[in-house]
């Protein structure tokens, strides 16, 4: 039977494979998929993170409208007022739909994988669609994710790993160690380190002949580092990238003599869970050709520090041997990761 307006609902706390199963199944019966991200305010994920990875990973399905919605209403499936508390939110979802898609017909099916989904349906006035709800298909849940987001890293789509990744950063002065360290830190967590783009640039602009740097350069340096990033966060629950967007302001304040609102707004909101900056003292110089000089080094590491605080962005100034920098880092890392992995309880 084919339905012409489907409607579920979750907390897609955070969203998981089941759950883009459940959605498929409504999109593939239905000309119209609502889906009902509803989240409470006691929990740690917003609902504008979880609307957005859903609505990304569904975004070629035909129909699927994805809406949120704050619901801090008890969960009691045996008191009726409880019951009509939840379906109100329900029905003012189904109504901005209704807005959004002018022509919208009433919800006539409720896809459910949940034991309160054949009420939710007869309160509806729909039929009730029963998905999966032994978990046979996909045998996960949002409990098991949030016990464990590491071990269930498969079990989550990409637009949800990248959202959820742990995202640190290793910046520091030319010859500083930073890509060593990156390069380290990703190898022991079994991945590959996001590259500078700034190098690959200057050398780009070398080739080219265009010797001077503008604001454009750095621009464009923040872009693609940014994109290059975001298309690696899915690979691994901790990614690590050697500089990001923010550093290219501060070597466009290096190279051209003060930030320029151009650059920052390439940055936009990007807040990493942990920046790592390589300090330069007892690090020996390497000339490779491309690099300023060692009596710039103090004022970057300085810069940086600076940044760092004013950002008020978690950070780590690494000092010492390789070794003990690597050791430190990956406690570092397992701290911001412990902290990003750690959820509040549901309503």
């Amino acid at each position: 039977m084919r339905f012409r307006h489907a409607f579920l609902l979750g907390k897609f706390y955070p969203p998981h494979l089941g759950h883009h199963h459940l959605i498929r199944a409504a999109a593939a019966r239905s000309e119209r998929t609502t889906v009902a991200v509803l989240g409470a305010s006691v929990e740690s994920l917003t609902i504008g993170e979880r609307v957005r990875w859903v609505a990304a990973e569904h975004r070629d399905d035909p129909g699927v409208r994805v809406l949120g919605d704050l619901d801090d209403h008890p969960i009691d499936y045996d008191d009726g007022d409880v019951w009509d508390l939840h379906i109100g939110v329900c029905r003012s979802v189904i109504a901005r739909r209704g807005m959004q898609d002018p022509g919208t017909p009433p919800v006539d099916a409720v896809f459910s994988s949940e034991d309160y989904g054949a009420e939710l349906a007869r309160r509806l006035g729909a039929a009730h669609v029963p998905v999966d709800p032994d978990r046979t298909t996909f045998p996960v849940s949002g409990t098991a994710v949030r016990a464990d987001v590491r071990g269930n890293w498969a079990n989550l789509a990409e637009p949800t790993r990248a959202g959820l990744a742990t995202r640190v950063v290793v910046l520091g002065a030319e010859s500083s160690g930073t890509t060593t360290l990156a390069n380290a830190l990703a190898a022991h967590y079994g991945t590959e380190a996001v590259p500078e783009y700034g190098r690959e640039h200057t050398i780009g602009k070398d080739a080219a002949g265009a010797p001077v740097w503008t604001v454009g350069d750095f621009v464009d340096v923040a872009v693609r580092q940014g994109a290059d990033e975001d298309a690696a966060a899915p690979a691994h629950p901790v990614l690590v990238c050697d500089n990001d967007p923010w550093a290219a302001t501060v070597w466009c304040e290096r190279y051209l003599g003060s930030t320029h609102p151009e650059v920052d707004a390439a940055v936009g909101a990007r807040r990493p869970a942990l920046y790592l900056l390589t300090d330069h003292v007892a690090v020996p110089f390497e000339q490779d050709g491309w690099r300023d000089g060692e009596h710039l080094r103090p004022w970057m590491t300085a810069r940086f520090v600076r940044g760092l605080r004013e950002r008020g962005v978690p950070w780590r100034l690494l000092t010492g041997s390789h070794e003990h920098r690597l050791r430190v880092a990956v406690r570092a890392c397992e701290a911001a990761a412990t902290a990003r992995f750690t959820f509040a309880d549901p309503l």
